[in-house]
């Protein structure tokens, strides 16, 4: 007997009922705010030779100044996404968006070390507000599948992407005016993107902060969060084996443990647990935390390939990026949709990952004496073709169980997840290609040798990683919602199932499928309604669309 699973995205004030060219370009307001916080991760990498040199940083403030965006980032993620389902999410948007370019100001005017660093914290904490609640909010703009599925590529495309535009946006800058516009020069976009916010996002109440106010249960995840993401940025300093990793590891997976109790025995839990009992939410993040940690750390180690071996200019990298970024934004917006409408996404996510893997190993067998256009390009779009197919799979099959209510907390923790998992593949595949640089270059190899002998190591594990991630994501991924089984329904239902099929709204399992068993949804259940799944399938009166989401266990 199937277990009562998730009926979502009910037509409510935020969705369904808006205008469909509202709705888009809200999107796009979402997008630009997305593409900038996107681009503030990438953008400052390239300056960070000019802003040593003018601000006279050590090499350890020079670290800080990324590490300080990434702890706050990474650390405030779900909490954020939390607050959003508390608060409305285009509330916790807007502060978001207000402090991320305050710190902007800031970070553009700072005339040392500590108020650089002082600035991209307070940057990562509004980055944190605003990102967090972007996927929650472009979930419920989109309750129809097809339609979601479109706008998922969009956000998808554009957080990829948006990596490599950083790139040449940065060099671009840095050279023409000065590493302070790296800074200044969010403040017209995010001045623009607040304008059109105010004008589209419609405002939410939210449930209220009665529904999940704890503060002990915040204090334990921040706490959590931040401690395990700067013991992994600082592996690179200690090593993976040092005490101060593996101490502070300890006390960050403690505090994880001890959030893990307390949202068990609150009584207004400031993340519900369920949520990781919804079907693909725990398998799908874990298979996305590996993808990113491969995928984001290869793009900092074919960076630093271009620029260390084969001596390109920061401009030069961030424009040999771009054929990735651009089959990525090829697949991703025209192609990766409607192939999940008659694949299901599971066999997407599978068929980017292969190419992923794929494509680094083919990188792993790079030469010091390489050609760009021959040995890397190549290489490089095959990722990026596998990036535009899995991107937008993963996303989906992540929040394919978030309701109107918890769609903030699931989206945070997607997003979560992706930074945890980049900064831990860059964590590793830094320390292990530094260590065999150094080995080789002590037993007298030319440093060019070196260095792209490390890089092969790099490639080799981004290439483990996201193996790893086609094997997880094979065994415990499910079908997402979307993916209909027509085969096997009684001639009666046959043609439903097909209607069903093709607007992709709806998931009838096998068995209510042959028997027409009643399913209950998680929000039916609690009201005592019942859904009855084989009425949907017979009648055109049962309307298959307002059913949504009926995913079997």
């Amino acid at each position: 007997m199937s277990q009562p699973t998730t009926l979502t995205s009910q037509s409510g004030p935020a969705s369904a009922d808006r205008p469909g060219r509202e709705r888009w370009i809200a999107l796009t307001v979402l997008s630009a705010a997305f593409l900038m916080i996107v681009l503030d991760t990438t953008i400052v990498s390239v300056a960070m030779p000019s802003i040593q040199a003018d601000l006279g940083l050590s090499q350890s403030g020079l670290a800080w100044v990324v590490n300080a965006y990434l702890i706050a980032f990474g650390g405030l993620l779900l909490l954020a996404g939390r607050l959003g389902d508390l608060l409305g999410r285009p509330r916790v948007f807007m502060a978001g968006l207000t402090v991320f370019l305050a710190a902007s100001l800031l970070g553009g005017f700072a005339h040392n070390e500590q108020l650089l660093i002082a600035a991209r914290f307070i940057q990562g904490i509004g980055g944190a507000l605003s990102s967090a609640v972007i996927l929650g909010m472009i979930v419920t703009l989109f309750p129809e599948p097809r339609e979601r599925a479109k706008a998922i590529g969009v956000y998808a495309f554009v957080g990829s992407a948006g990596a490599s535009i950083g790139l040449v946006l940065g060099g671009v800058l840095t050279d023409l005016l000065s590493w302070n516009w790296i800074f200044f020069v969010n403040l017209p976009i995010g001045l623009l993107t607040a304008v059109f916010a105010l004008r589209v996002l419609r405002r939410e109440e939210g449930v209220g902060l009665g529904r999940g106010a704890d503060v002990p249960g915040a204090l334990l995840i921040v706490a959590a969060l931040m401690l395990g993401v700067y013991t992994i940025v600082e592996t690179e300093k200690h090593g993976w084996g040092s005490a101060h990793t593996l101490g502070l590891g300890a006390i960050s997976l403690a505090l994880l443990v001890g959030f893990v109790l307390r949202e068990s025995r609150a009584a207004t839990p400031l993340v519900p647990l369920r949520i990781f009992r919804v079907p693909n939410v725990s398998a799908a993040n874990a298979v996305q935390a590996l993808m990113i940690a491969g995928m984001f750390g290869q793009q900092f180690i074919i960076a630093l390939f271009l620029q260390r071996v084969l001596d390109f200019s920061p401009t030069e990298v961030g424009l040999a990026m771009l054929p990735m970024a651009v089959a990525i934004g090829v697949f991703s917006l025209n192609f990766t949709a409607r192939l999940m409408a008659r694949f299901g996404a599971k066999a997407i996510l599978l068929a980017g990952l292969a190419l992923i893997v794929g494509g680094l190993v083919v990188l792993s067998r790079v030469q010091a004496d390489a050609s760009y256009a021959s040995d890397l390009m190549p290489a490089m779009i095959v990722m990026g073709i596998g990036a535009g197919l899995a991107l937008p799979a993963i996303t989906t099959l992540a929040m394919s169980g978030a309701t109107e209510t918890d769609s903030g907390v699931v989206s945070g923790l997607a997003n979560t997840t992706q930074q945890v998992g980049a900064a831990l593949g860059l964590a590793v595949l830094a320390t292990f290609s530094g260590t065999r640089t150094e080995t080789l270059v002590r037993e007298g190899e030319s440093a060019a040798v070196a260095l792209t002998s490390g890089y092969q190591l790099a490639f080799g594990i981004a290439a483990g990683l996201a193996a790893a991630g086609l094997v997880l994501a094979a065994l415990l991924v499910r079908s997402a919602a979307g993916d209909v089984v027509a085969e096997n329904a009684p001639a009666g239902e046959s043609d439903a199932v097909a209607d069903a099929a093709r607007s992709g709204e709806v998931v009838i399992a096998d068995d209510a499928a042959r028997s027409g068993e009643v399913v209950i949804a998680d929000d039916a259940a609690r009201s005592g309604e019942a859904v009855a799944a084989d009425d949907a399938a017979r009648s055109a009166e049962g309307r298959v669309g307002e059913a949504r989401q009926i995913v079997h266990a």
